[in-house]
């Protein structure tokens, strides 16, 4: 049977840019990397609460849930329910009252009162970003190789989850590709109310992001209507339990579908293949219930009222049907954990900038060069913030702030939240003689002279399909690893671009 019918939709390639991924060069990179016309269609759900966060104790009336969180004003802890666990010193003297609980702590609880409540947890989430598209009269040709392009500001929508509150914030948990590149971030909580939220932190890798909300502006009745959502244990979960998920499908707001656990410990890559189960891919739950674009952020819940997974991917084609896929949560609180905790970040207008001129080093060529992956630094800008801070040509940019950095995109994005004059540290891998060492410099990030000319710091006179060759605020273009690996490829076996190239490096 052809492979050709087979797809899992990446919500962010839908024409209504559902769940979108806000870089257009980005998704013409995914669908060029799309042999089988496989396309990863995120839609998440996360649930934390946190040290100083205040927490529910119980979903329903009927969940008898104990929350533990840890009491520290500085870091926020994710919850940690026993719902499962049966209290030592609790005893009935009704003993039709304790067999009717712990039947109903087995999952025979109704459907209706674990969404009523767990709606109050989800939020709509809708992305506003400016984009450079193809205008009519460069769709037919003209303009050159470059066409006609215009501006244009783009929606995308999405979900989230209320994970927890502190002094100041009430924070939400979402996918990383919901936010990526977004300019404005709001979210929509269940009494229709709309407030604006700000980036706290992301990983992009596990395609999360936390986004906070100022209590300062979040109204009484809101909040008289919104809850924290309760963390449950994907581990504890069993094929074939019922699981509900909730989400802001299709942007028309909040919906429920049912189904089960299909299957557990599954594995996916960015072309929605299946990876062999020692991989780093994320560790998956496999279920039938319905998730289609605009979940991504949404909740999937036990039949006790906790998220246990973060919607992520839908298997879609004429010969399958009912394959879904979810985050499990238990993966990933520490990382949920640590974007709680991350300060929260508008971007600027006129961000900071490095000076350098860099490509990706892709996993593939990593693999291929046994070089580090992240972002190699090809040219330095003479007198500016990296050549400052002793940073030289031919280094690796692995981490910026703290965060990991695998693409010149990556590194662009991030630097999009920061002012000119920061002080950032910057971790990078410097070439030894025949390995790589790990240096960490403090840099004082440049102002950018040009906003229009280094905007998102990316090489636009490039085809689109070699999208990751970009650059940041240097002079000059540069090729990604994949492209010279490609040029390899192209070439007699003679070894001389292989050559040219470590003589580059080394």
């Amino acid at each position: 049977m052809s492979d050709k019918n087979n797809n899992v939709m990446m919500n962010n390639d839908m024409n209504n840019n559902m769940n979108n991924d806000n870089d257009p060069k980005e998704r013409m990179r995914k669908k060029v990397k799309k042999a089988a016309g496989i396309a990863l269609c995120a839609v998440l759900a996360g649930g934390l609460a946190a040290g100083s966060f205040e927490g529910i104790n119980t979903i329903t009336g009927w969940n008898s849930s104990t929350v533990e969180a840890a009491s520290n004003k500085d870091n926020a802890t994710l919850l940690q329910t026993k719902s499962k666990k049966k209290s030592a010193d609790k005893k009935s003297d009704d003993k039709e009252s304790k067999d009717d609980s712990e039947s109903k702590t087995k999952g025979s609880l109704d459907v209706s009162d674990i969404a009523a409540e767990g709606m109050k947890s989800v939020v709509a989430i809708t992305t506003k970003s400016v984009q450079d598209v193809q205008s009519y009269l460069g769709a037919y040709g003209f303009g050159g190789s470059q066409g006609f392009t215009t501006q244009q500001e783009v929606e995308g929508s999405g979900s989230g989850i209320i994970v927890g509150k502190n002094d100041d914030n009430l924070l939400i948990a979402t996918n990383y590709h919901v936010v990526s590149g977004a300019d404005t971030v709001s979210v929509t909580c269940i009494d229709g109310e709309t407030y604006e939220a700000t980036v706290n932190g992301y990983d992009e890798d596990k395609d999360l992001a936390v986004v906070s909300v100022a209590l300062s502006d979040i109204s009484d009745d809101t909040m008289d209507q919104i809850a924290v959502a309760t963390v449950g244990s994907s581990d504890d979960l069993k094929v074939g339990e019922q699981v509900i998920a909730i989400g802001n499908a299709l942007g028309y707001g909040q919906s429920v579908t049912t189904g089960i656990v299909s299957a557990k410990n599954r594995k996916l890559n960015d072309e929605g293949l299946e990876e062999d189960e020692d991989s780093d891919a994320t560790n998956l739950i496999q279920t039938d219930a319905a998730i289609n674009p605009g979940n991504s952020g949404g909740a999937l819940l036990n039949m006790d009222g906790e998220v246990v997974g973060i919607n992520s991917a839908k298997l879609a084609s004429t010969e399958v049907e009912g394959m879904g896929y979810a985050i499990a949560i238990s993966d990933v609180t520490d990382t949920l954990e640590d974007l709680m905790n991350e300060t929260p970040r508008d971007k600027v207008d006129n961000h900071g900038v490095l000076g350098i001129t860099g490509m990706t080093v892709s996993d593939e060529a990593s693999q291929y060069y046994g070089i580090p992956e992240g972002v190699l630094v090809s040219e330095v800008t003479e007198g500016g913030a990296a050549e400052d801070a002793g940073i030289k040509e031919k280094s690796i940019i692995t981490e910026f702030d703290g965060k990991r950095v695998r693409s010149i995109d990556e590194l662009v994005s991030r630097l999009e939240y920061y002012e000119p004059g920061e002080e950032v540290e910057v971790t990078l891998e410097v070439a030894d003689g025949g390995e790589y060492k790990e240096k960490t410099v403090t840099v004082t990030l440049g102002e950018n002279k040009d906003t229009d000319s280094n905007k998102d710091s990316k090489d636009d006179s490039k085809d689109e399909s070699d999208a990751e060759d970009s650059q940041d605020q240097g002079d000059g273009e540069d090729q990604s690893t994949d492209s010279l690996l490609q040029d390899f490829e192209n070439q007699e076996e003679d070894g001389t671009a292989y050559e040219q190239f470590f003589g580059f490096l080394n």
